[in-house]
């Protein structure tokens, strides 16, 4: 997540709103691939989490990343919370419980995609090793007590953390111990939106038990292999989950405006302080529910905007999608998420076949898979057989759009290379999540082995 918005245009009509969505629209030749990924920092010794400040910490290591990369600080009051590098290069950001995350530059391939998160990862270890830091690639952290993991200076995090738990019981988990992998595409026109959106949300579930990664809480197996996916069950429905207005057939940027007006805000942002506002909704603030309470209560595109990245659905709308369905995981799993739905969503013959496999797949029925994923990833029924039968036709349809797009590499290869951790998984039958518990079993119940195992 990166720097929060600031644009004072005023907010004219509710087709201003929608107009955020439109402007979005981009001509095919233009698509672009934006990666986001975050890990776990952790101390080599003890495999301890590493605090915000202090001599090994994560400021330190935002502080390193800015003098090796030259990038420009993120600050709240005066404390770094991220990097932006010049234009189009992306940046780094904080989650709340200090896990690491790099928001990629917009690319228009996987190979540089996959490029760009090795350097990143790279570099960083580079910084991390000498203060005995190094990062795990998973979706949950497998040892931390809520009460272990350090809390970042970021005031949107605070009001949150107040937030949370008077709307779900699962609000700090996901804040704090939990990491992401995360691809963001564009659409052409609304019709593009709307095709890709809907394919995207019924097939997130799966996407979520492929990418299963987090089987470990507090030491111990949880009984889940996404317990990641599990913990947003309950963290805040107003503004996560599988949106059933997206299923209808004409769905449209409106709709996701009007959903978006009702849920609670969280915060604004005047003279350059957060203020609390997660007593009413947008369409309340847009209604003047702030005169009175702040000078400028005026509302503007800049609050829209940040408000559009505190709603949590599977699929999130905002001038492009994104997918956000995904445990996090090491380097090779950071670059099959991005291929898997690149595959389905820009090659027009693979969207078309996928829009026609999900076709007749009900609201009712995604949502009782992804009540299931969390348990039994692939094994998860549906339509009276295994979800691991759905992934193989589903990859088949990934293979070919990855082919059809036919982006190589100097090496005269196409981004089909980066589906090989998905591959081996089918062929195997097992998600990460499982091939770590085998780990864990095979070392006598030691979690501290997950930390060595599966760094990023």
């Amino acid at each position: 997540m990166a720097r929060d918005i600031s644009n004072a245009a005023p907010i004219s009509s509710l087709d201003s709103l929608i107009a955020h969505h439109r402007d979005g629209c981009k001509p095919e030749g233009a698509f672009r691939i934006g990666t986001e990924h975050e890990k776990f920092a952790f101390f080599r010794d003890g495999h301890r989490p590493v605090p915000y400040d202090g001599d090994a910490s994560i400021s330190a290591l935002l502080n390193g990343m800015k003098a090796r990369l030259g990038w420009e600080p993120i600050l709240d009051e005066g404390r770094i919370i991220g990097l932006t590098g010049p234009q189009g290069m992306g940046a780094i950001s904080l989650e709340p419980g200090g896990q690491f995350e790099l928001s990629g530059a917009p690319v228009s391939n996987l190979h540089e995609t996959c490029k760009e998160a090795g350097h990143h990862l790279s570099i960083l270890r580079g910084i991390a090793e000498p203060l005995g830091i190094r990062f795990l690639g998973a979706g949950s952290s497998p040892k931390w007590h809520l009460d272990d993991t350090p809390a970042m200076p970021k005031s949107r995090y605070e009001i949150m953390r107040r937030y949370m738990p008077k709307i779900g019981s699962r609000g700090l988990d996901m804040m704090y111990r939990t990491c992401t992998i995360q691809v963001n595409l564009d659409y052409s026109s609304e019709a593009d939106m709307c095709r890709k959106m809907q394919v995207s949300m019924k097939l997130q579930p799966l996407a979520t038990a492929i990418f299963a990664a987090s089987p470990f809480t507090e030491g111990r197996p949880n009984n889940f292999l996404s317990w990641r996916s599990d913990v947003w069950r309950d963290t805040d429905n107003a503004r996560a989950g599988i949106l059933p207005f997206v299923f209808n057939e004409d769905f449209g940027f409106v709709d996701y405006v009007k959903w978006a007006l009702d849920v609670p805000m969280y915060f604004v942002i005047r003279d350059g302080k957060y203020r609390d506002c997660t007593h009413i909704t947008f369409r309340q603030f847009l209604d003047g529910a702030l005169k009175g309470e702040i000078d400028d209560w005026q509302p503007n595109m800049g609050d829209w905007t940040n408000h559009l990245s505190t709603l949590f659905p599977e699929v999130r709308l905002k001038s492009y999608l994104e997918m956000r369905g995904a445990d996090g995981g090491p380097l090779l799993r950071i670059c099959a998420l991005p291929a898997f739905w690149v595959g389905l969503l820009y090659d027009n013959e693979a969207l078309q076949a996928a829009q026609e496999l999900t076709a007749d797949w009900t609201y009712e029925e995604v949502l009782a898979l992804r009540n299931e994923v969390p348990t039994h990833a692939l094994n998860a029924p549906f339509r009276g057989e295994k979800l691991l039968h759905v992934a193989e036709e589903v990859m088949d349809l990934v293979r070919l759009g990855l082919k059809n797009r036919d982006r190589r590499n100097s090496d005269g290869y196409d981004e089909r290379i980066f589906l090989a951790p998905i591959e081996d998984m089918l062929a195997r039958g097992t998600t990460l999540a499982e091939d770590m518990l085998n780990h864990y079993r095979s070392r006598s119940g030691s979690i501290d082995s997950i930390f060595e195992q599966y760094q990023c």
